[in-house]
């Protein structure tokens, strides 16, 4: 039984099965153009780049943290959060497709945001070492998880202690919702939530952003 037990701990885990087969086919592709992603995400008519205020007060960044902008897309956030974290923080922007990153880059050098790192990942982690984050933000990317637990349980580790994670997401409401998102968003807040937590992750909070209506945020800490 000993025997047992000891090879179930050394064999390694199942690979997860996708939730969403291609859901990031286009962003995945080696010839998307960031410019085409700007006019769709840094928009007014967008609710999360409307918001983005309130959402960053929501985040409560401060002077000196190390915070992960997991989807970094075009960067929107991933500069806000360049500029509330100081010279003494660092801002991490994940993202699968390098195009982005390019992008990020060019646009830290122009505004001088020389706390900005890039890390390209893979679908099923973030790629960021253990215990390093104090926050990360996830907005409107997390229904693009294909592997979902298998990359909150990377983010988990990446987590100091106490850190916090927040998540930004369509509501998904039969009957409510518009066909776009009951199409594309495979899930509801619950079911969301449900999976984070399995991750090991403690749900804290749902917070109420001035400015979401199609949106919800929702804070989860990693327990000391």
């Amino acid at each position: 039984m000993r025997f047992l037990l000891l090879l179930l701990a050394i064999l390694p885990l199942a690979a997860e099965e996708s939730v969403r087969p291609g859901i990031n086919e286009k962003f995945l592709d080696p010839e998307l153009k960031v410019d085409d992603w700007l006019k769709r995400f840094e928009v007014e008519s967008r609710e999360v780049f409307d918001a983005r205020q309130a959402v960053l007060d929501a985040c409560g960044v401060k002077p000196g943290m190390h915070v992960a902008d997991i989807g970094a897309g075009t960067g929107l956030y991933t500069r806000l959060f360049a500029e509330a974290v100081g010279p003494e923080g660092a801002v991490y922007a994940v993202e699968i497709n390098p195009n982005f990153l390019t992008h990020i880059q060019a646009r830290a050098r122009q505004e001088k945001h020389r706390n900005i790192v890039t890390v390209l990942c893979p679908e099923d982690s973030v790629g960021l070492p253990p215990n390093s984050l104090d926050l990360a933000f996830i907005c409107d990317v997390y229904h693009h998880f294909e592997y979902p637990i298998s990359s909150m349980t990377s983010l988990h580790r990446a987590m100091k202690p106490g850190g916090r994670v927040i998540v930004i997401d369509f509501v998904r409401i039969e009957g409510e919702s518009s066909d776009w998102v009951m199409g594309h968003v495979r899930a509801g807040e619950e079911v969301f939530r449900a999976e984070i937590e399995k991750s090991g992750f403690k749900f804290d909070a749902r917070l109420d952003v001035p400015g979401l209506e199609e949106n919800y945020c929702l804070r989860f800490i990693k327990p000391e």
